[in-house]
């Protein structure tokens, strides 16, 4: 329960970290520092106290890459969607936004988890799948990225009350999340933890009180940062069981951002510069 309620906390605080750095630094930083580890931290260490063996722990974590595959396609259709939508209303057609990412998010899930728990069957190394998962988002990311389109900073001041309200439904999708996570099979529990409610919390508000213009810039740094959470979860599968949940986690964590996060601002730098 413990590790239920921190991984909700934590989403609730990212939850309105992300949308307030998007609107105040534009879509670019904003995206990319919104994606940093965070909620995956307390899921791992969550997942880790709850799975039966090593064995079982690092199938969850070699899930999290392939579920943040997901969350890319799921961020893409916030990319490519808008443009395909009628002409109505922008609050029908962000309920269509909602609905429709929501729907593509479960059904390549519910296909992922067939696909991991049949390779896992068959011997295929379950860490490197989670390799192949997060290089497959890397690439999109880096191809999302590599003509930006503009990422203005927000121009209208967001209340408490909307940024609480964003919190709250993110901490609660998290701690649902995690909750599951916590009764399912390895694979999908680290699914299930990637579930995109930052992501989905955060494309909401700034598309209700900033208009498409912002949430679309922001899209592409977050497929190119939501990487450095696949790496913190494959980091963590090494790191967690020989360091333990402290030292184990810090590991991971300063790996993927040396790894994914900084390299990710440095190329997002330069793609700015070249504009």
């Amino acid at each position: 329960m413990a590790g239920v309620l921190l991984a909700g906390l934590a989403a609730g605080v990212v939850a309105i970290a992300a949308t307030v750095a998007v609107e105040r630094l534009g879509g670019r930083m904003g995206g990319l520092l919104g994606t940093l580890p965070t909620t995956i931290v307390p899921a791992a260490a969550g997942i880790a106290a709850n799975t039966p063996s090593p064995e079982a722990f690092e199938v969850a974590m070699a899930a999290v890459p392939v579920g943040m595959w997901v969350d890319v396609l799921f961020l893409l259709c916030w990319r490519v969607g808008p443009v395909w939508l009628p002409k109505w209303s922008s609050t029908s057609r962000l309920l269509m936004m909602v609905g429709g990412s929501l729907a593509v998010w479960g059904a390549v899930a519910a296909l992922a988890v067939t696909g991991l728990d049949r390779l896992v069957a068959a011997g295929v190394p379950p860490l490197g799948l989670g390799a192949l998962g997060m290089l497959a988002s890397l690439s999109l990311g880096v191809a999302a990225t590599v003509r930006p389109p503009p990422a203005p900073r927000g121009t209208q001041a967001v209340g408490p009350g909307a940024l609480l309200a964003r919190g709250t439904l993110a901490a609660l999708a998290i701690a649902g999340a995690v909750s599951l996570a916590a009764v399912a099979g390895p694979t999908v529990s680290g699914i299930a933890s990637v579930f995109p409610a930052i992501f989905l919390t955060s494309m909401v508000s700034l598309w209700w009180s900033q208009g498409e213009t912002v949430q679309g810039g922001a899209v592409g740094p977050m497929m190119l940062g939501a990487s450095s959470v696949s790496a913190y979860a494959l980091f963590a599968a090494v790191c967690l069981p020989r360091l333990g949940m402290v030292g184990g986690g810090l590991a991971a964590w300063g790996l993927a951002v040396t790894t994914v996060t900084v390299p990710a601002f440095l190329w997002l730098r330069s793609r700015s510069a070249s504009r």
